[in-house]
């Protein structure tokens, strides 16, 4: 069984959450300088803004399979509430 396959997006997604997660890390640290945390809070949502659009790119394309009568079909993604 083959793993995920990595598109150019899903790498992308991948990327910005890596850095997004460095950038929480440095501006948590306290030891950043004033202009320093500006521009990682700056560059921080922006990535934000990236990831949370893929994301809602992917939940709107996920469908999921259901069982109908004797053949499959699908119907759109609905989350869980």
């Amino acid at each position: 069984m083959e793993g995920p396959v990595m598109t150019e997006k899903t790498v992308d997604f991948e990327k910005s959450m890596e850095r997004l997660e460095t950038i929480v890390n440095e501006m948590e640290s306290g030891e950043l300088p004033l202009e320093q945390m500006i521009k990682h809070f700056e560059e921080g949502s922006k990535l934000v803004t990236l990831c949370s659009t893929k994301l809602t790119e992917v939940e709107q394309k996920i469908e999921k399979l259901v069982k109908k009568g004797d053949g499959l079909g699908t119907e759109p993604f609905e989350p869980q509430a």
